[in-house]
């Protein structure tokens, strides 16, 4: 290599020496996150719920820059998806894409129990479960992502989504693995949330997630959106009186609902 080929290598790594440090440097980091607390949209955006997906998309390398050090990149990558986020929860109808519900299911208890159980019989309850749950849910939709114990679907009507959510929860009941058998839970919303490459995104996206989060084992949730479009659907529905979660609009009811 010559003199001005070293020359280029030597700036190269200065480069990335200093970028690196720029990006760690704790003042410009506290900067950052004070500025995406004030951006529109869900400052919590970048959670486990909103982010797991299939192969690497930006969401999850931000995550996994951030499980590393502190990172100015990673502020700024989701301020701007936060916004983006934001923009598509507020556009009206016809300039969003088409309704659609969203479905998020897990195993409830699954990480504390994986710790009891070790990882072989933990996987093996992933399998089976896998094996009970998708069909059902792919006879009507479309598994966006696998989210560990769980995964996120994508229905064209409400009640397909409910219908899978409980049938999956049915399901799972049946399965046992080395004498354990968990409970599934699930959360359904409606809205429009915005596609990007193989993933959705968008306070619609958000709220499903979070829907699925304040079930309990074996209960499928839904939200007034999905009751508004089930029609005369022979199912029993409970008001969830109580019910509050980060990002999600106070208009927002949540209803239990069983066959």
């Amino acid at each position: 290599m010559g003199p001005v080929g070293e020359d280029r290598k030597r700036l190269g790594a200065r480069l990335r020496t200093f970028a690196r440090r720029v990006d760690g440097d704790p003042w410009l980091v506290a900067l950052a996150e004070w500025v995406r607390l004030r951006l529109p949209g869900d400052a919590g955006y970048g959670d486990p719920l909103s982010v797991g997906a299939p192969g690497t998309p930006l969401s999850r390398r931000l995550t996994a820059l951030a499980a590393r050090q502190p990172s100015v990149l990673r502020e700024v990558g989701f301020g701007a998806l936060q916004v983006l986020q934001a923009h598509a929860g507020s556009q009206p109808a016809d300039a969003a894409d088409q309704e659609m519900a969203v479905l998020f299911t897990d195993l409830a208890g699954f990480s504390d129990w994986t710790l009891q159980v070790g990882d072989d019989v933990a996987v093996e309850m992933l399998r089976k479960v896998g094996i009970a749950v998708e069909p059902l849910v792919q006879r009507r939709g479309r598994v966006v992502k696998r989210l560990g114990d769980g995964l996120m679907a994508v229905f064209p009507y409400a009640a397909d989504a409910v219908a899978a959510g409980l049938a999956a929860a049915d399901a799972v009941e049946g399965v046992v693995v080395d004498g354990h058998r968990l409970r599934l839970r699930a959360g359904v919303h409606v809205g429009r949330p915005r596609e990007l490459g193989e993933d959705y995104f968008g306070r619609d996206v958000n709220i499903a997630a979070r829907v699925a989060a304040a079930a309990g084992p074996g209960e499928v949730l839904i939200s007034n959106a999905v009751r508004d479009r089930l029609g005369d659907a022979d199912l029993r529905l409970r008001r969830r009186i109580f019910f509050r979660a980060k990002g999600v609009p106070d208009d927002v009811q949540v209803f239990s609902v069983r066959t």
